[in-house]
């Protein structure tokens, strides 16, 4: 709402080279709205906006563009205002944007930063992709244990300018180790003559550097920290991870999940940056895999042909079964998943979800039966189809696979995410179509198994 209010008035002050007014403009908005802005103006103003700002304000602004703009603005800008700005960005945001530019621009952008700047930078590029050691900054305050709480303060106050946060501040020894850390409100609650390591707060909470960002996420979810620090093996200090960073990656997590979902794999990037050949890989893979196995389907309907001829009207109700088993098995795989991904449903409690399904799904299935039943009696009634003279005895067999099928279709469904985790595969490539192809097979011989049972003698 913000960027669509103020890009009218900041075109034309634009047009009227208007820089001081286009300033103060700027001024009054938070870095969040300066990046909305720009996300709505075209690409030459984004470049004038740039150059009026202040260097801290432009890095803070930058941060928060999507990775494809901040690309298109580097490119726009000259090599010393990029520099300047992405000096300015803290070191985890500027390594995540490094990783994501084409290799020549990141090697001319390290070139230029300073050694400072460049250890900061290589030593976050030196981590796996999407571990804690790839997310954390290692701009954070730190005290030493001996200090008294008037001394850290100062301490605070004179180091502090330009950290990520200083909600929470760490007790470091001389040797690099993480000993705890303290709250800037507890720190300035406490008389000024008390050590810094006789503070008593929270126990300490920290994150090895390998941890993955499901580790992450799960410990800030548990011990409802704005930041957790991150260590090496032998407990030393490297930086911390702030909550921003995991909402980063939990956004990314989740957008790989429901694309893997929908039956795709991952796009690891915005839907425009991902080229035509790589969108045809990634998305052909699982269409052939999910192509060749409803082949399994055709196979399994002439195994039936014979069924098929004697009765065609058997036939009508194969896309209503096998639909209804597909639908059930895709609700139960996308919940399933979900509650791994979240922790509410652990691997040693398959056997409670088998259960839990089992009589879920024969509820439904006799409910979605019942419902078939009464359609087809009611088409009969109605004189619409007389079923070749069998009415009830087609409405009992559409509403006995029913049963069968759904149930089948939500047990496949929930067990499946959990065999692909026992694995040690993701439990999101059991995707929706997956199961759904996989219930389709079997849903047709249950429908004929149990058609062969009820009809025989009659219409089979």
């Amino acid at each position: 709402m913000i960027g669509e209010f103020l890009q009218a008035d900041l075109e034309e002050i634009i047009a009227r080279k208007a820089w001081d007014e286009l300033r103060d403009a700027l001024s009054e908005l938070d870095p969040p709205d300066v990046a909305e802005i720009l996300t709505d103006l075209p690409a030459a103003d984004t470049g004038v906006i740039f150059r009026v700002l202040t260097r801290e304000r432009a890095a803070a602004a930058f941060s928060y563009l999507p990775v494809d703009e901040q690309e298109e603005l580097i490119r726009s800008l000259s090599l010393e205002q990029t520099t300047g700005l992405v000096a300015e960005m803290t070191p985890d945001d500027r390594a995540r944007l490094l990783d994501e530019l084409p290799a020549d621009v990141t090697r001319r952008l390290l070139a230029a930063l300073s050694p400072e700047e460049l250890k900061a930078t290589r030593d976050l590029l030196g981590y796996p992709p999407g571990t804690a050691g790839r997310y954390m900054t290692p701009e954070y305050v730190a005290v030493r244990p001996d200090m008294t709480a008037a001394e850290a303060l100062r301490h605070v106050k004179r180091t502090g300018r330009g950290k990520e946060t200083l909600a929470i501040v760490y007790v470091v020894d001389a040797g690099g180790r993480l000993v705890e850390d303290v709250r800037l409100g507890a720190l300035v609650m406490a008389d000024d003559s008390v050590s810094v390591a006789d503070i008593e707060d929270r126990p300490l909470v920290s994150i090895p550097a390998a941890a993955s960002g499901d580790d992450v996420v799960a410990a800030f979810e548990r011990y409802d920290r704005v930041a957790l620090p991150v260590v090496d093996a032998d407990g030393k200090m490297l930086g911390i991870i702030t909550a921003d960073d995991v909402l980063e990656f939990s956004q990314r997590k989740a957008t790989a999940e429901m694309q893997k979902l929908g039956g795709s794999e991952a796009l690891d990037r915005p839907y425009f940056e991902v080229g035509f050949f790589e969108m045809l890989k990634k998305r052909g893979g699982w269409l052939a895999a999910l192509f060749l196995g409803e082949t399994l389907t055709a196979t399994a309907m002439g195994r039936y042909e014979s069924e098929i001829a004697k009765a065609a009207v058997v036939a009508l109700f194969v896309p209503l079964i096998i639909s209804s088993g597909g639908n059930s098995g895709s609700q139960a795989t996308s919940i399933l998943i979900r509650s791994l991904a979240l922790q509410e449903v652990k691997l040693a409690d398959w056997w409670r979800v088998f259960r839990k399904e089992l009589s879920t799904s024969l509820v439904l299935g006799t409910f979605l039966g019942a419902v078939g039943f009464c359609r087809v009696s009611l088409w009969y009634a109605l004189g619409w189809k007389d079923y070749d003279g069998h009415p009830f005895l087609i409405a009992a067999t559409v509403w006995a696979s029913l049963v069968g099928v759904v149930t089948f279709g939500s047990l496949v469904g929930s067990m499946l995410p959990f065999l692909l985790r026992k694995v040690g595969l993701d439990p999101a490539t059991a995707s929706a179509p997956f199961v759904a192809t996989l219930v389709d097979v079997t849903g047709l011989v249950i429908y004929f198994t149990v058609a062969s049972m009820i009809l025989k003698g009659t219409l089979l």
